[in-house]
C-alpha cells in the first residue's frame, strides 16, 4: 500500500525567524564515568545491512586472502550459504555501530577479551548490536576510570553472530553537561549473551574445493611455538578516514583533527586511526601464511592496542604457534583447531623487528614493568586468536 499527499508549497523562512541564542542545544553523545551503571543495556541505533560488494571491498581493502570472503562459488561450496563476511567486517560493524553509546567518550580502548563468532553472516543479513555494562571502577577524584562491557552482534532472526568483552578508559564528567540519558523504561532490555556457546557450522561436504588456497597454511603445517614472520607491511594513509566512516565508527578521534589536536598527550594532533582497521590490516597482512585455509575463526582473546597508529605509518605482522590439535568430533577427521599469538609493529619490518627486539615482542607489554623490561615503542599491538583449518588430506 502507498498513499499520495499533498504538502503545502515550500517557502523561504529563514529570514523572516528571529535567531534566539538563548534557545541553543548541544546535542553530544557516549557517556562520561558516571554515566555507566554497571546493569544497564544500551540498544544502539541504526544496524547494518551488509551487502555483497561492500563485504568484498572489505575483504580486499584489508589484504584478506581467504576465497570464503572473496569468491562466492569457494564458499558455496564449502557448503555456506554463499559468501561470508569476513569476520573481521563483523568485528568492526558490531563495535562500531556501539560507539556512540559505548565510547564516543572513551579516552582508550584498553583491551578485547573473550571474542566469539557464533554464526556465518551474509549477504543481506541486517545486525544490530547491544551492550551490556558489567563493572565500573573509580581511580579516585580528578583519575579516569575503567568500564567493562559486554557487546552483542545479532542478526535479522535475532541470533548471536558475535559476543565479546571490552575494557576502555573513560574520564569522569566534572562540571560538564550530561550526555543522552537512556531512554525511560520499567525493565532494561534482554541482553542474550550466550554461556558455554555452540557455533553454527555448515554440514561440511564430503569432498572440499581443492587449488584455490596457498600451500603452506593448512593444519599440518603449524608447530607449536614457531614464529611465522609475515612478509609485507602495509602504509597507511589518509583512506582511513572514510574507511572509519564505512564501518560506521563515531568517535571524532579517528576522524576529526580539530577535536584530535585539542587533545594533550600522545594522542594529540593528527587524527589516530581506528584500532579495529588496524587489527584488520595486520590479520590480513597475516592471510595467506595462516588463515588461507581456514573456515572458521572462533575468536580472540587478551587483545590489545599497545601503541596507536597515524596516516603514513606502516604496519607489519608477526604470528606464533601457541597450540595445535584436531577438532572435536566428527570434524577432527578433516580439520584442526590452532591458536595463534598476532604481533603488529609499526615503521619497521616484521623480520627487522624480530632481529631488534627477540622474544621480548611476544610478552605482554602490560606485564613487562614487573619484569622489568622496556616497552617497545614499535609495538602496536597483541592478540590470542584460534582458527578452525583443513588439514592437507
Amino acid at each position: 500500500m502507498s498513499q499520495a499527499i499533498r504538502f503545502r508549497a515550500q517557502l523561504e523562512l529563514a529570514g523572516k525567524v528571529e535567531v534566539d541564542l538563548r534557545s541553543v542545544r548541544y546535542p553530544h553523545y557516549g557517556r562520561y564515568l558516571e554515566e555507566f551503571v554497571p546493569g544497564q543495556v544500551f540498544v544502539h541505533p541504526r544496524g547494518f545491512t551488509f551487502l555483497a560488494a561492500q563485504m568484498e571491498a572489505f575483504a580486499r581493502t584489508y589484504m584478506q586472502c581467504n576465497p570464503l570472503y572473496l569468491n562466492e562459488q569457494y564458499a558455496s561450496a564449502n557448503g555456506f550459504s554463499g559468501l561470508l563476511a569476513s569476520p573481521q567486517m563483523v568485528f568492526n560493524v558490531v563495535l562500531s555501530l556501539g560507539v556512540q553509546n559505548d565510547s564516543e567518550k572513551a579516552m582508550a580502548n584498553l583491551g578485547y577479551y573473550d571474542a566469539q563468532y557464533l554464526r556465518p553472516v551474509h549477504a543481506l543479513d541486517t545486525i544490530r548490536s547491544l551492550t551490556k555494562v558489567i563493572d565500573r571502577k573509580e581511580r579516585g577524584a580528578g583519575k579516569p576510570g575503567i568500564v567493562t562491557i559486554r557487546t552483542l552482534g545479532i542478526n535479522q532472526n535475532d541470533e548471536v553472530v558475535l559476543q565479546y568483552e571490552r575494557k576502555i578508559m573513560v574520564a569522569g564528567q566534572g562540571d560538564r553537561p550530561s550526555t543522552t540519558p537512556l531512554p525511560p523504561s520499567a525493565e532494561m532490555p534482554a541482553f542474550p549473551w550466550v554461556e558455554d556457546a555452540k557455533v553454527l557450522l555448515p554440514d561440511f561436504p564430503a569432498q572440499l574445493p581443492s587449488r584455490l588456497t596457498g600451500p603452506n597454511s593448512w593444519f599440518e603445517d603449524f608447530r607449536v611455538g614457531e614464529v611465522i614472520v609475515h612478509a609485507n607491511g602495509r602504509t597507511i594513509t589518509e583512506e582511513h578516514l572514510p574507511l572509519t566512516y564505512a564501518v560506521g565508527n563515531t568517535h571524532p578521534l579517528h576522524f576529526d583533527r580539530i577535536f584530535s589536536a585539542g587533545l594533550s598527550g600522545k594522542m594529540s594532533g593528527d587524527p589516530i586511526v581506528y584500532g579495529g582497521l588496524v587489527f584488520a590490516w595486520l590479520e590480513g597482512l597475516a592471510s595467506r601464511d595462516v588463515s588461507e585455509n581456514s573456515v572458521w575463526e572462533l575468536g580472540f582473546t587478551e587483545g590489545y592496542h599497545t601503541q596507536p597508529s597515524v596516516s603514513g605509518d606502516t604496519v607489519a605482522a608477526l604470528s606464533r604457534v601457541l597450540a595445535a590439535e584436531d577438532a572435536p568430533g566428527d570434524l577432527g577427521a578433516k580439520f584442526g583447531l590452532v591458536s595463534f599469538q598476532l604481533i603488529g609493529v609499526k615503521n619497521i619490518s616484521a623480520a627487522n623487528a624480530l632481529a631488534k627486539y627477540g622474544e621480548d615482542l611476544f610478552i605482554k607489554e602490560n606485564d613487562k614493568k614487573e619484569m622489568g623490561k622496556e616497552k617497545i615503542d614499535q609495538k602496536i599491538f597483541e592478540i590470542e586468536r584460534r582458527l578452525l583449518i583443513r588439514k592437507r588430506g
